[in-house]
């Protein structure tokens, strides 16, 4: 069977050097009873790769049995693959046929096969070797002709060397492997899978008649799809379904991708090249750049936040440049910046709060702060004599803890709760003042802002 009868007859879409290649692979490894390894990334089709390689074997006429070892709980697996025996373990009221038995004379197709746990690949390993097991709870062997076909979205070799998955079972599951490009890197399948999927799916939902515009073709080569050909059908049915008229634009399309609700957001999607689209090493620093634009992005709507808050980044005197996100160099003066930052989640999209002006670099001593300052103590001591509210005229003097009490809720009071305005008055940042007001309230001595 030629390659282009195999991909009409299993729905295999594609043209691209990529896809033919796996094809390929499928007609020669189909008429062995080698067990294969299939990789790919979630959603590039392993299924129905293995799918085929079964049809078109010997074994066609035999089960293929489906197994997701990753949906199964690890304290089951051995019994669903190998099966068990009654009273084997709580639960087990009868015997069960595993589908290793099932499968006998078929195919065994194993997908997600590096979420198994080590404990049952060590059975999986002695079934490829010599075809024997036994039913969990059994000491009586059986055997099974059964060929394996395995998939995973991991890389098993690195797998390996993480000692997460056995090194002797990898070699003798990659006999045959076939690896499935991510869509990304057979971009000339794009528009004929969409394209399929979409006539498919309006004729299903009674939508017939849609026609792709060029600049919904070039947007869809333009995305990345990180979902793959899973992805893109379910594009393709989501337009079958909401779409009502003949023509489909991109902005019809764009709503629909992960992270392209906007013009803005698809502009950090760079389109793979097709020069050098097969070199690793190409791929890797489109993949860099990509990532590069995409924090660019990210950085400037951040300082876009803290300029609606009032925060500007520090700028060089000299050269009147930004020097980056670093606000002041002293302690003090950078915890006022982290408590900006704060105060921009708190008070977006509310109102925003200036940032209290200062020269840059700085240093004001703080009451009650660390690293040797002076505290609420020391500030009762120095020259400048501070009278609390309602104690000037008083013989006996209040307490430090008392005076200091009085005093917040005064500033408090004055500046109508604004706790960073209040801060500042009192030369103390704001988080000393968030810390002196918990500590107060926890003693129970009610703080209130206003």
């Amino acid at each position: 069977m030629d390659r282009q009868t195999i991909q009409e007859r299993f729905g295999i879409i594609g043209g691209s050097a990529a896809i033919r290649h796996v094809i390929d692979q499928v007609r020669l490894v189909a008429r062995t009873d080698a067990t294969v390894l299939i990789e790919g990334e979630s959603g590039v089709g392993k299924e129905i790769i293995a799918r085929t390689v079964h049809a078109l074997s010997s074994r066609k006429h035999g089960r293929l049995v489906i197994v997701n070892c990753g949906a199964i709980p690890e304290g089951l697996i051995e019994s669903e693959l190998f099966g068990s025996e009654k009273g084997a373990y709580t639960g087990a009221v009868g015997t069960r046929t595993g589908y290793f038995e099932e499968a006998d004379k078929g195919t065994v197709f194993l997908d997600e096969i590096g979420e198994m746990p080590l404990s049952a690949q060590v059975r999986l390993l002695r079934v490829l070797e010599s075809g024997e097991f036994s039913r969990v709870g059994s000491s009586t062997l059986r055997s099974s002709d059964a060929r394996v076909i395995a998939a995973t979205n991991k890389h098993l070799a690195d797998e390996v060397r993480k000692s997460r998955f056995r090194e002797d079972l990898f070699y003798r599951l990659a006999t045959v492997i076939i690896e499935i490009p991510p869509l990304r890197d057979r971009r000339d399948d794009i528009l004929p899978l969409f394209e399929n999927f979409l006539h498919q799916l309006s004729q299903e939902y009674g939508n017939a008649g849609l026609r792709l515009e060029d600049s919904a073709r070039e947007l869809l080569l333009r995305y990345r799809w990180p979902g793959n050909v899973r992805e893109l059908r379910n594009v393709a049915e989501r337009v079958a379904v909401l779409h009502r008229g003949e023509r489909l634009t991109d902005e019809d399309i764009r709503p629909l991708l992960r992270g392209a609700a906007s013009p803005s957001a698809m502009s950090g999607l760079v389109p793979v090249s097709e020069a050098g689209a097969g070199s690793a090493t190409q791929r890797e620093r489109e993949l860099i750049y990509r990532a590069l634009l995409e924090l660019r992005m990210e950085i400037r709507d951040l300082k876009r936040a803290m300029a609606a808050a009032g925060v500007a980044a520090p700028v060089d005197e000299e050269s009147g440049r930004e020097t980056g996100f670093v606000y002041y160099d002293k302690p003090a003066d950078r915890d006022r910046f982290e408590d900006a930052l704060f105060e921009i989640a708190d008070d977006l999209p509310g109102r925003a709060r200036a940032l209290p002006p200062g020269p840059a670099g700085k240093y004001v001593p703080e009451v009650g702060d660390d690293n040797g300052r002076a505290d609420a103590g020391a500030a009762a001591d120095s020259d400048d004599d501070v009278a609390a509210p309602g104690y000037a005229d008083q013989e006996e003097l209040p307490t430090l803890e008392s005076a200091e009490r009085d005093l917040i809720v005064e500033a408090l009071r004055r500046f109508e709760g604004n706790r960073r305005q209040t801060a500042r008055a009192l030369g103390i940042s704001e988080r000393t003042l968030y810390r002196k007001i918990r500590q107060m309230e926890e003693e129970g001595q009610g703080v209130s802002d206003k």
